[in-house]
This record gives C-alpha cells, sequence and structure tokens, in this order.
C-alpha cells in the first residue's frame, strides 16, 4: 500500500498538484473550494465521478487530470474529510489586456491575429506554456528574416481580481547583411551570370538602395527556385542543389551562403505523348500543345503547356484537372520522352453563387455582374470574368473569390464572393477653395451606388468664381434585365469666360437630355442621347476668330445686343473597356469614340467627334505604366444666309489643368484671341472737328491676348509610371495613387489662316502665331497625387513646364476636386 501511495505523488507531482492518500470509499459528497471566475457546474462537469460512486486513487487522479485539461486551473489539491471529496482549485489568471513594444517588422494587427490563433486574448485564462512557445515562435520568424538578435519576451503584470496585463517587449536589431554568395559545382554559367538573376545580392554600392543585401530565408528560397528554372529553361533537366550552407558570423551581423549545385547536361526532346482521358477535346489539347519534339528541352514550356491544358478544361467545367508531365530520360542519346498524362476528374457545377461584404450593396446588383451562372458547370473564364465585371464597378475597391466544395458531394461547388465596398460617392455642403476655383460654395449629392441600387444619381449646386451651376442627373445601368441603360438630367449653368482664364464673355445655359445604352458583347457598349439646351451669350468680346461666327447671328440693328441660340442634338458613342477595376485600375485599356451633332432645326448648326483611349501595363507589384491620348474635332455644317456655319466658340475644346495637361494654368493652353486695330490720321483742314482719316491695312495693329480662346481640334498624350506610395498604410493602398508622369499637347484652330494677315507690317505680323500649325504643342513633366477623400477624388499635381509659348500661364502646384486619371 505504501509503494502505491509514493508512485500516486510521483503521479500528481507532474501536475504541481499534492493530493492526500485515500483508501477506497464510498462517496457521499463533493466539493470545490476557491473558485471565483469558473461556476462550480463548469468544474463538476470535469470531475469524472458522482457521489455514491466508489473511489480509489487512480480515480482522483484522473479526476485531478481532467481538471487541468480543462484549462481554467493553475494548481489543484484534493483532501478526504470522512467520505467527502474536497478539491481545492487556484484558477488561472485572466488576460486583462495586450500590448505590444519595439515591434517594426511586424504590425500590431498581425500579432493580434497571430494571439487569436492560439487563444491567447483579452478575457481568456492566461496559458503560460503557449505564451513560452509564442516567444520562440516570434524569434523563429525573426531569425528567418536574418535577424538572428532578435528577442521577444513576455512580461506578465498581476493585477487584483486575479486578472493579469501581458505586455510583449520586441527587441528586433538589424537584419545580417549577406557577406558572400557562393555557387559551387557550376561550370556552364559563371557565378555573375546566375546571380543576376536572384534577388539577394552582396557587396552592393551605397546608392542602391533597393538592393537586397539583407539575408532572408524565404527570398534565399525563392531565388533557389530562380537558379533551377534557369538550367531547366536550358535543358538541363537534371540540375539539381546537393547542398545549402548559411554561415554566420560569431558577431551574427553577416552570413555566408553557399550552394553546392549538379548541372547535369543538356537533353532535347525525342517524343510528345498524351495518356489519359482528354474528355473528348484530344483534337484541341493537341493542337494548343506548344511542346515539339527536336526542340531543346524548356521547363517553363512544359509548366505553360500543363497549366494551359488546365485552364482549358476549367472552362468546360473541369474545376480540377490533373495534368501531369511524365519525363522519359534516355541517357545515351541525351533526350527524353514526354508523356502528358491527363486526369480531367468529374464535371464540377456551381450550386450556389454567395456574396460577403456587401453591407451597403444589394445582393442583386452584385449578382447581375455574374457570367457564371447558379446551376451551370464551373468555368474558370467565367467566374473571372465574373469578379472582372465586379471589380470594374466603382464603388468597389476589391472582389476575391473562392470556391467550396459541398461536403459529400464530389462534383458541386458553392462560388463565395468576397468583396469590399469603399466610398462611391459624396455629400458636399460648404465652402472650398481651389487654385483656379477659388472661393466656392457648394451644396450636393454624388452617388454611383444610390441606396445600393447600383444606380447613379447627382444633384449640386455650385457657385464659384466663373460658374454657377444647378444640376440633377439619373441612371439606371440595368434598366433592363439585358443592361440596357437609361438615364437623364436636368442643368442651369452661368458661365464668365473671363474669369476662368478665357477671352472675357458670359453664357447662360439651360437643358435637359436624356441618354440609353446597349451592350454589345461583354467589352463593348453603344450609348445613344437626345439633348435640348438653351444659350444665352451677352458681354461678348469680339475679336478677329469669331468675327465671322459673330456676323451672321448678331442683330446689326443692336450691335452690342446679346446672342441667343436653341439647339437640339443627338450623340452617339461606342466605348470598350477591359480594365481589371473601376477606380485606380492596374491593368487593362478603356477606349470610347462619341460623336454628337446638332440638328438641322437648331439655330446653330456643327458637329464635334471625340477619342478617348488609356492604357494600362502592370510591370511589378504596385507597379504600371498608364499610356493615354485624347483626339478631337469639330466644325460647323450647313449655310446661313450663304456662308459656311462654324463651331460655336462656347463648345471649343480647351487645355490645361489637372485632368488635361498638368503645368499649366486651367484652360490656358491653345490660341489666343487676336485685336485687330485701324491707324487713324485727324484730318488738317478742320482739326476741331476731329476729321479723321484710315491708313492702309500695312499700317494696322496688332495685338494677341494672354487668353486663350480654345479651337476646333485638340490632341493630348500622357504617360505615367504609378508607383506604391509611400509612408501608406496598406488599407489605404487603394484609395491614393501616386505617379510620375509626363504630359503632351495642344489645342488648334483648323480654320485660322495665317495668310489673311499678310498685309500686315513684318512688324505686326510677327505677332501673330499659326495656330493651324500642327507642329505647336506644349509639354510637362510631374509628380501627381490622387486621393479618393470624403469628399471626392482629389489631385495634387507637381509639374514643371518642359515646353511652353510665351504668354502661356505655367504652374508648378495645382489641385482640383474632380475625376482621376
Amino acid at each position: 500500500m505504501m509503494i502505491k501511495k509514493i508512485a500516486l505523488a510521483v503521479l500528481l507531482g507532474a501536475f504541481g498538484s499534492t493530493v492526500e492518500a485515500a483508501e477506497v470509499f464510498k462517496v457521499e459528497d463533493i466539493e470545490v473550494k476557491g473558485l471565483q471566475r469558473v461556476a462550480l457546474g463548469a468544474a463538476l462537469t470535469h470531475i469524472p465521478f458522482n457521489i455514491g460512486d466508489t473511489l480509489n486513487d487512480f480515480r482522483i487522479s484522473q479526476a485531478i487530470k481532467s481538471l487541468y485539461r480543462s484549462g481554467h486551473f493553475n494548481n489543484i489539491v484534493v483532501s478526504k474529510s470522512g467520505n467527502r471529496v474536497i478539491f481545492r482549485v487556484q484558477e488561472r489568471e485572466t488576460i486583462s489586456a495586450i500590448t505590444f513594444e519595439g515591434n517594426k517588422d511586424l504590425k500590431d494587427e498581425q500579432l493580434n491575429e497571430s494571439l487569436d490563433g492560439s487563444d491567447i486574448r483579452v478575457g481568456e485564462t492566461l496559458d503560460k506554456t503557449v505564451i513560452s512557445g509564442l516567444e520562440t515562435g516570434l524569434e523563429d520568424f525573426y531569425h528567418s528574416v536574418g535577424k538572428y538578435n532578435a528577442d521577444v519576451k513576455a512580461e506578465i503584470t498581476h493585477l487584483p481580481r486575479n486578472r493579469v496585463d501581458l505586455k510583449f517587449i520586441f527587441s528586433e536589431g538589424d537584419a545580417a547583411a549577406i557577406k558572400q554568395i557562393n555557387i559551387v559545382g557550376n561550370e556552364v554559367f559563371s557565378d555573375e551570370e546566375l546571380l543576376e538573376h536572384i534577388e539577394l545580392t552582396y557587396d552592393s554600392p551605397w546608392w542602391d538602395f533597393m538592393a537586397q543585401d539583407r539575408y532572408q530565408k524565404q527570398t534565399l528560397q525563392g531565388d533557389m527556385e530562380t537558379i533551377e528554372s534557369y538550367y531547366l529553361d536550358r535543358g538541363y533537366l537534371q540540375y539539381k542543389v546537393d547542398s545549402t550552407q548559411v554561415s554566420m558570423t560569431p558577431d551574427k551581423e553577416s552570413v555566408y551562403i553557399t550552394l553546392n549545385v549538379t548541372e547535369g547536361e543538356q537533353y532535347n526532346v525525342s517524343e510528345v505523348d498524351f495518356i489519359g482521358d482528354m474528355a473528348g477535346f484530344e483534337k484541341t489539347i493537341r493542337a494548343i500543345n506548344p511542346l515539339k519534339s527536336g526542340k531543346l528541352y524548356n521547363g517553363a514550356e512544359v509548366t505553360y503547356t500543363e497549366e494551359t491544358i488546365s485552364k482549358f478544361l476549367g472552362r468546360f467545367g473541369y474545376a480540377y484537372p490533373k495534368v501531369t508531365t511524365i519525363p522519359d530520360i534516355n541517357e545515351e542519346d541525351k533526350t527524353v520522352k514526354l508523356s502528358i498524362s491527363i486526369d480531367p476528374g468529374k464535371r464540377v457545377y456551381v450550386n450556389r453563387i454567395n456574396f460577403k461584404g456587401n453591407n451597403v450593396t444589394a445582393d442583386n446588383v452584385l449578382r447581375r455582374e455574374m457570367r457564371q451562372m447558379e446551376g451551370a458547370w464551373l468555368s474558370n473564364s467565367l467566374v473571372e470574368g465574373s469578379k472582372a465585371w465586379l471589380s470594374r464597378l466603382p464603388y468597389m475597391e476589391t472582389v476575391e473569390f473562392e470556391t467550396k466544395q459541398l461536403p459529400g458531394e464530389d462534383d458541386l461547388v458553392d462560388v463565395d464572393f468576397t468583396v469590399k465596398e469603399q466610398a462611391s460617392g459624396s455629400f458636399t455642403a460648404g465652402i472650398g477653395y481651389g487654385s483656379t476655383t477659388k472661393l466656392s460654395l457648394n451644396a450636393g449629392i454624388q452617388q454611383d451606388n444610390f441606396l445600393g441600387t447600383g444606380n447613379r444619381l447627382a444633384f449640386s449646386i455650385n457657385t464659384m468664381s466663373y460658374s454657377k451651376s444647378a444640376n440633377i442627373s439619373y441612371t439606371d445601368p440595368y434598366f433592363t434585365k439585358d443592361a440596357i441603360s437609361l438615364g437623364g438630367s436636368i442643368y442651369y449653368n452661368e458661365f464668365d469666360a473671363g474669369s476662368a482664364n478665357l477671352v472675357e464673355y458670359n453664357n447662360k445655359t439651360y437643358g435637359v437630355g436624356v441618354n440609353f445604352g446597349f451592350p454589345i458583347n461583354e467589352y463593348l457598349r453603344l450609348n445613344f442621347g437626345l439633348g435640348y439646351k438653351s444659350n444665352g451669350i451677352t458681354r461678348l468680346q469680339t475679336y478677329e476668330q469669331i468675327q465671322r461666327f459673330y456676323e451672321l447671328y448678331s442683330d446689326p440693328n443692336n450691335p452690342d445686343g446679346g446672342l441667343e441660340f436653341e439647339t437640339f442634338d443627338v450623340s452617339a458613342a461606342i466605348s470598350r473597356s477591359t480594365l481589371n477595376r473601376g477606380t485606380f485600375p492596374t491593368a487593362g485599356s478603356q477606349q470610347s469614340l462619341s460623336y454628337k451633332m446638332t440638328t438641322p432645326n437648331s439655330d446653330v448648326n456643327y458637329f464635334k467627334v471625340n477619342l478617348d483611349t488609356k492604357w494600362y501595363f502592370p510591370i511589378a507589384r504596385g507597379w504600371s505604366v498608364l499610356t493615354r491620348m485624347q483626339l478631337g474635332y469639330g466644325n460647323g455644317y450647313g449655310t446661313i444666309n450663304g456662308n459656311d456655319q462654324v463651331l460655336p466658340f462656347w463648345e471649343n475644346f480647351r487645355a490645361g489643368g489637372s485632368d488635361t495637361l498638368r503645368g499649366f494654368e486651367t484652360n490656358t493652353v491653345g490660341p489666343r484671341a487676336i485685336f485687330r486695330y485701324p491707324t487713324t490720321i485727324t484730318g488738317t483742314p478742320d482739326p476741331i472737328s476731329g476729321t479723321s482719316c484710315c491708313l492702309g491695312p500695312d499700317h494696322d495693329v496688332v495685338q494677341a491676348s494672354t487668353r486663350s480662346v480654345g479651337a476646333n481640334a485638340i490632341a493630348l498624350a500622357g504617360l505615367e509610371l504609378i508607383v506604391p506610395t509611400p509612408f501608406i498604410d496598406e488599407g489605404f493602398a487603394n484609395s491614393v495613387r501616386t505617379s510620375l508622369f509626363i504630359d503632351a499637347g495642344n489645342v488648334w484652330d483648323t480654320e485660322f489662316q495665317i495668310e489673311d494677315y499678310k498685309d500686315l507690317a513684318a512688324q505686326e505680323f510677327a505677332k501673330i502665331h499659326d495656330y493651324a500649325d500642327v507642329g505647336r504643342f506644349r509639354a510637362s513633366a510631374g509628380l501627381s497625387v490622387q486621393w479618393l477623400s470624403p469628399m471626392g477624388p482629389m489631385i495634387f499635381s507637381f509639374a514643371k513646364a518642359l515646353k511652353e509659348e510665351t504668354g502661356d500661364d505655367t504652374k508648378f502646384f495645382t489641385f482640383n476636386i474632380g475625376k482621376t486619371f
């Protein structure tokens, strides 16, 4: 019996507990003392016996183990009073707060997520054994990125009421620098040739701040795969890394990396064969196969072939095909036979399409963008297409999807789309200031996702230095289930051209319009519109370029009176978009060709055609190139009083500003107004009466304005390098864009005839530029930051004019609230 008691004491000691030895007896009562947070009923559920049961030492030890496994207690003591069993427990402390200090490489959010995965969170009990493991795991992470001197300690502060504060203190240190990288066993390719293809470097110059000269285990692993691919792509089928050594200096501040490799021989492809089930697509699969016999073995080409066949089968419902290339090496003639094994698996169908994260947008708004249908077979191209259409919505920031196989079903999946919405409009009311608009008062709402319906509503009242306007518009992009759109607008505007850097005139406009849109295919769309507009022109400062227009429409009996026009217009446009996102895209393109003309019964007859195109080319994560171009032309048609009609001056194209030519003041780029004044002399017979006489045109005086009048043709082009925005948290990366740009272009007057001024004196003729000369253009370069603020898109531009003309109003810094590139 004594031996049994000793054994029991040893067993219980392993759990940090004590128990008084007990003989076999029948339990009359069970007590648990020391409970504070844990309810008595919860504790009793972990005791594997009840009143009336017969106990011995073994069953008591089992009860202690069970209570420990509950995770609620630090210490347990069991005693016996008569036939009563008494458990005295000490509960584990509850975590009151978790804080971090000294962590830079790991964000608080990442650490909290890691702790949460180990059930270490505020309100839970503290398990010190888990804390110790976390310390070790975090230090291992730092070692993997080359910080061998890193240290992580958990500091526990005990608080009243059995609570603790948990504080992790980080000492990260610096990553070990790579002293040297050696490759041993390579004969075909030199160290320099191989190392220039990998990320890790050593002995980099001080100015190369992009160099990866700090050791990171994951980067090294990726570099080893890069070197392996380099050999495989050149026919070295049996290349392998025999060993890798990473040696640390005693001070743990530097490492030496050595790769021991075996290159092997080059192999040519002797034959390409297909085995397995090709699901009835044998002819097509053989046709899309790029692998050919007689060519040098290429690992990248083999991988591409496998992916191409898998994606092709995925278009027809074979969601999980297995495509494997089996090499059969012939060492005698150094050739390899490639057998491509294909197992399409079962055709998989879509059970349900689900959406998560759409807190504002209604499900049906997202569902109407789906190209993949429920009940149909799963097509990877249709699912990717659905993602692309969702991403192009201006109120979506990110879109991801996941296919989940239904439990117990090998041919049914759910497709779960997870979206992150972004501000799709703005409500404004207040006072603003802009570098061009000056003081402005505004109130309005613009919403691309009105009440979560996906419809666009805009209502605004604005007043600024050169314009007063009121506008309301509404567009339903899915007026019918076939994606036929319907929209309309009513507007009123008072425009002071002189305050907008243009030659002076006032234009009071009001009108109404309606438009329809029709999809042609996944990318192309047709739009048609009808409109009515009334223009009232006053305070018109006449100049040479509009003299003909003014003479056509002015009242000879009231030459100082205003001009009034009523026009009815029809418009048509075709647009194409393959952009990967609706806002701040990084890949794809967008083109739009539009045409507008007034109807013959309008007071003025004219037409305008405009082409806009943008191309985005991704080059690296966070980096992409944007090229854009705008071409526009307008003119009058028909005659009035026997004279050809011309484009009304208020319809002229204009350039300059944040959305056309940055670095130039808004609307200032283009032809200047020309004023021509005859020279007069006072007659000598009667000087008192002021009799005067005109001299010939060669004595006329010419003056060109400092302000632009716009013109009927425009050409703009731009090139931008979009770069990651520095000092911006990852959560804001999709709402801020930074780019380096070059803008170029001009506005031309194709009706301008420089020959009309050849009768001027030479010094006066020299004052006139040929505004029809297409060789004249402006250019600028600079930095642009675009921010999707709660008030709307804001553009900040720092630009330097590279090519300008005399009198141009250049601006180094401009900001604007409006559209983004």
